[in-house]
């Protein structure tokens, strides 16, 4: 019996929610909107509250944060429309790029959520500028993946080892980036003093290890 009622719960529920989807299609009710954003902002909630009660579940954070996105950009549409074909990419990548960042602050082990949260929280900021005439969203692209990969190379691992490595990937991401941005011929003039400087630096500092004589 338990079993059938809560069938009957769920069917009249399905029902109740597909005329109420079916009446705002129509255009009979017109807040239908923000029952939906409620409703993504409470199924949030709920992904939240059972990381709370157990840290091991961090994966519920990305289904948590893309409803929470989801929420903001209905909401968003249904108050201010022409704000929202503006911010509405950023605002969902942003928010889903943020749920991987919060994995990695829970738990400083997942290192590699980094990754995903610095390559999605790139995009929103290169969805955000593609209006703009006087950005290169390709250099914000690869600068912002080449400042993912220095921020792992930094980033605490909770007693590993630093992931060194990553600042391969990072010098060869922000030297490209920088490339676009500023233009090949221009960039030149800042790369040569720059490598000059740093090979005398790097010589100079061999010599004084190794002291006199």
């Amino acid at each position: 019996m338990k079993r059938l009622d809560m069938r009957l719960i769920a069917g009249v529920l399905l029902i109740a929610g597909g005329i109420f989807y079916l009446l705002t299609n129509l255009g009979i009710i017109r807040w239908g909107g923000l029952v939906w954003a409620g409703a993504f902002a409470i199924a949030a909630l709920g992904f939240f509250a059972a990381v709370v009660n157990n840290r091991q579940q961090w994966w519920f954070i990305i289904p948590g944060m893309t409803l929470l996105a989801l929420a903001a950009l209905i909401s968003l549409d249904y108050f201010a429309p022409a704000l929202s074909e503006q911010l509405g990419g950023p605002l969902f990548l942003g928010g889903v790029g943020l749920s991987f960042l919060a994995i990695y602050v829970m738990d400083r082990k997942l290192w590699w959520a980094i990754i995903p949260a610095g390559a999605l929280l790139t995009l929103a900021a290169v969805a955000g500028l593609e209006n703009s005439e006087s950005i290169n969203g390709g250099g914000i692209l690869f600068l912002g993946l080449g400042l993912t990969f220095g921020l792992l190379a930094l980033a605490p691992m909770d007693g590993g080892k630093p992931l060194r490595w990553a600042f391969i990937p990072a010098g060869a991401l922000l030297s490209m980036g920088a490339l676009l941005l500023v233009g090949f011929e221009r960039a030149l003039g800042y790369i040569w003093p720059a490598a000059l400087i740093v090979g005398g630096g790097l010589l100079l500092w061999r010599a004084w290890r190794r002291g006199p004589g």
